[in-house]
């Protein structure tokens, strides 16, 4: 008898994100386990620590759940959002409506828009109920930013979380991709491309060993 096919790794919800970012990082969170810290990740901690509370409450009609856990076996994601609310329709039943709180401001890319979509793939499939829109609340604006999950978001979203799957599948980190401005924001800069800070070091050192041994 053959043994049983080894269970696929769930692809976390947030490395959606990450992927739409750049796939290389996205690996090197979530397959190499790499991470390291800059201000935007320590504001971004600080944001979630607030809304990672969890707990439940209803305000005019509409439950709110916070730090609710997600999952879609179809897709093979897990996660948790950072709050779900639930509105009441006219027929009876609720429709989830997924909140995701992110630091600064609204982006150029999709990255933000394509996690939060992957949230809304989980609550169609837990709840049954489509999921038509959410919102992208930003503490720089201090505003909700309203996200219809069109065509175009979904087919973008489940596009990277089938090149997620591949890398899940394979273990295998992309290889850098040529040097892009979103790059200097990056917290993972120094670890994605090590040689670019070898390189200073060494001529460094070679300049003052070279001034060293002419001094003597």
């Amino acid at each position: 008898m053959h043994p049983p096919p080894a269970e696929e790794e769930p692809i976390p919800i947030s490395a959606v994100q990450h992927a739409v970012y750049c796939l290389r990082q996205a690996a090197l969170i979530h397959i190499e386990r790499l991470w390291a810290e800059n201000r935007f990740t320590a504001e971004g901690d600080v944001l979630h620590a607030v809304a990672d509370k969890g707990g439940r409450r209803k305000a005019r009609g509409v439950r709110r759940v916070h730090a609710l856990p997600l999952g879609a076996a179809r897709l093979n994601l897990t996660g948790i959002a950072d709050l779900v609310e639930f509105h009441p329709l006219d027929g009876g039943g609720e429709q989830a409506f997924p909140v995701e709180y992110k630091r600064g401001k609204p982006k150029l890319h999709r990255a933000d828009e394509a996690q939060l979509c992957a949230q809304a793939l989980c609550l169609e499939e837990m709840t049954g109920q489509p999921v038509p829109d959410g919102a992208l609340f930003y503490a720089q604006t201090k505003r909700r930013v309203n996200v219809p999950f069109d065509a175009d978001l979904r087919a973008l979203t489940e596009a990277v979380i089938a090149e997620l799957a591949q890398v899940f599948a394979s273990r295998a980190t992309p290889a850098p991709m040529p040097h892009r401005s979103r790059c200097r924001a990056c917290s993972l800069a120094d670890l994605c491309r090590p040689d670019t800070v070898a390189r200073p070091v060494k001529r460094w050192r070679d300049q003052t060993l070279a001034r060293l041994l002419d001094a003597q």
